[in-house]
């Protein structure tokens, strides 16, 4: 973050000095500190401070201080404590991010949504579950619930098509403690739901697993609002905007939608923009010479589209090149992946393991790893192969997803002749 700040018009040494004072506030809230202590130094040295310098603060800490991104998240709510109300109000000549449809006020307007879920109609199920734990209320709180389930997409939509803009700029270290926090949230939604639905009597375990989502949400709420939009408004320009909105659709839409396509007053056409940008791209039209055929590009595309798995492919320096568009994908894929590195493609807590099985398969111990899971009606076998060229050089890697649920399902048999 730090070539981010000096590629910004925030420079000098007082921008230096208060970064450094916002570094040692943070350094002793690990070392012990309490929010107290640190919030009247940080007000009365500090005073207001900008997007830009919470990133770049976050980003440091990981980078040039060695604290691991987990450390970064456990302290993420003390962060917000502390800035909520510091942070500065960044005025715009022009806030095309108001119009219906803009990416940023399409996840405002759920944010809405989420605020009315949690706050008025969770709250107030918590509430009455607490002086009656009956059936009819722990069936309200599951439905509340699993309709904050939804929150999935709109934390989706963040990870799998703002924050690889975002990593083109430089910017990992906040991308990275926010989708921590939002994995957090969704097994805290999950864990929750167990509890209801196996409900022992232990009213407060309940109501303390709810009060703490009610928290965390209305957490990631401000900070989305007052650190990721802000930040993002801030860097990516109005063709990326125009791409992720067009985009957003293949993940969904949690508990409100666009309420229209949004179309930039200015206009370079997003369908012309992009054709003009593959076509520079040298987007081949020829064909294509295998050792047992030939096919033309639309064939080959329509071939990889038309098989009933999804297919996804990453180079040997762990790039996301390639991925098939089936009509029904399992795990929702957007264009702003490729060219992201797959590391950045998962949440921090797993990426170790997607490490593990990359290392293994570049240094010849492994060649192929599967594993199997159930998703609601959907039994979904992933497979993953190292890809190696006739002298056994690692390439890349492929990974194979396919729901073998109806598969499992098959009993007798169907000869080809059979009606």
């Amino acid at each position: 973050m730090s070539e981010l700040i000096n590629n910004r018009e925030v420079h000098g040494p007082e921008q230096t000095r208060r970064q450094n004072m916002l570094k040692e506030i943070i350094k002793e809230l690990h070392a012990g500190k309490s929010v107290e202590e640190v919030k009247a130094r940080f007000e009365e040295a500090v005073g207001d401070v900008t997007v830009a310098e919470i990133s770049a603060m976050e980003h440091s800490l990981m980078t040039e201080e060695g604290i691991p991104v987990s450390e970064v998240q456990r302290l993420c709510s003390v962060h917000t404590a502390i800035f909520k109300g510091s942070i500065e109000e960044i005025h715009r000549p022009s806030k095309p991010e108001e119009q219906a449809g803009h990416p940023v006020h399409t996840f405002k307007l759920e944010n809405r949504e989420i605020e009315k879920l949690v706050n008025f109609r969770l709250e107030l199920h918590k509430d009455k579950f607490r002086k009656n734990d009956d059936e009819g209320i722990i069936f309200k709180l599951l439905e509340d619930l699993s309709l904050l389930l939804d929150i999935d997409k709109h934390f989706s939509r963040k990870e799998n098509l703002l924050f690889p803009y975002l990593e083109k700029y430089g910017i990992y270290g906040p991308t990275q403690v926010m989708w921590g926090v939002d994995d957090g949230i969704r097994g805290m939604i999950k864990e929750a739901k167990v509890l209801l639905s196996g409900y022992t009597g232990n009213q407060e375990e309940v109501v303390s697993a709810l009060e703490l989502i009610i928290k965390e949400v209305n957490e990631m709420v401000f900070k989305e609002e007052n650190i990721l939009l802000p930040m993002a408004l801030d860097k990516l320009t109005e063709d990326e905007w125009v791409k992720i909105a067009r985009e957003s659709g293949t993940i969904g839409f949690c508990l409100a939608a666009p309420e229209k396509e949004w179309v930039p007053e200015r206009n370079p056409e997003p369908v012309d923009a992009e054709a003009k940008e593959e076509e520079s791209a040298g987007t081949p039209q020829g064909f294509i010479r295998f050792e047992t055929g030939i096919l033309s590009v639309q064939q080959l595309e329509l071939i990889m589209n038309h098989l009933p798995v999804d297919l996804t492919f990453i180079d040997e320096n762990d790039v996301v090149r390639y991925f098939s568009h089936g009509k029904e994908r399992i795990f929702p894929r957007t264009k702003a992946v490729i060219g992201r590195t797959v590391q950045n493609c998962h949440p921090p807590q797993s990426v170790h393991v997607v490490e593990k099985l990359l290392e293994d398969f570049k240094s010849g111990r492994k060649d192929a790893e599967d594993f199997w899971i159930q998703i609601k009606d959907k039994f979904i076998y992933i497979r993953y192969f190292a890809v190696r060229d006739e002298e056994g050089r690692y390439l890349g890697t492929l990974e194979f997803t396919q729901n073998i649920a109806p598969i499992r399902a098959l009993e007798g048999q169907k000869r080809i002749l059979s009606q």
